[in-house]
């Protein structure tokens, strides 16, 4: 995370360890309830760009993914 960049960390934790685990998903299913969006950042290609996965569940986070980026829907319409 780099101050200053508009990230925040929500929570933490060891998905190995129940009490950690259940904290995980009630904070990416408070995330999702409030209408946010959530993608799993991926190995970067050689071109230099960044790319993620959306996930619309924390089973379909990867086991070694080492964060979740949550962002807010495009508004419009």
């Amino acid at each position: 995370m780099k101050p200053g960049h508009g990230e925040v960390l929500l929570t933490e934790g060891d998905p190995t360890v129940r009490e950690d685990e259940e904290r995980l998903v009630e904070e990416f299913r408070r995330q999702l309830d409030e209408g946010m969006w959530a993608a799993v950042p991926e190995t970067a290609p050689d071109n230099g760009r960044r790319q993620a996965r959306m996930v619309k569940s924390y089973s379909e986070i990867p086991a070694k993914a080492e964060r979740v980026i949550f962002f807010p829907r495009a508004a419009g319409g």
